[in-house]
């Protein structure tokens, strides 16, 4: 017998500031603990997927972003589920970071990314990301 895994659709947000970019680590009772993460969640039924992006950093960080560009969605297969992200590149344009979820932020140079520890389905989009950034 075959049983499919759970297909899930959820957006993430690569929040710039300046020169820097945000990366959140996952709180001890969240799935993947303390592992870092692009924020943002899962896509409800009739959702776009920046509706969803607006919608997940308000209840996460308490934050407005406004987008500036999409960047190619990755699929990844855990164990218990496949998971799909669709990636944003945003700013953030109201509010003041508050962590709801999450246990931590850290705003870090691009070049400075891949030395987290990255859930595995954002280590690709942290690749593709880093493709698309100018060296200062």
């Amino acid at each position: 017998m075959i049983i499919s895994k759970k297909h899930i659709h959820v957006t993430c947000a690569i929040i710039e500031r300046g020169s820097l970019v945000l990366a959140a680590q996952r709180s001890a009772t969240m799935s993947l603990p303390h592992k870092w993460e692009f924020p943002g969640g899962k896509i409800d039924t009739g959702e776009s997927a920046e509706e969803c992006l607006q919608r997940e950093l308000m209840e996460e960080l308490n934050i407005g972003v406004t987008v500036s560009r999409a960047l190619s969605p990755v699929t990844h297969g855990y164990t218990d589920c496949t998971v799909t992200l669709y990636p944003f590149v945003c700013t953030i344009h109201s509010g003041e970071i508050i962590l709801h979820e999450h246990a931590a932020v850290v705003w870090l140079k691009a070049d400075e990314l891949p030395t987290l520890d990255w859930a595995a389905a954002d280590v690709p989009v942290v690749a593709m990301y880093l493709t698309t950034v100018i060296p200062d």
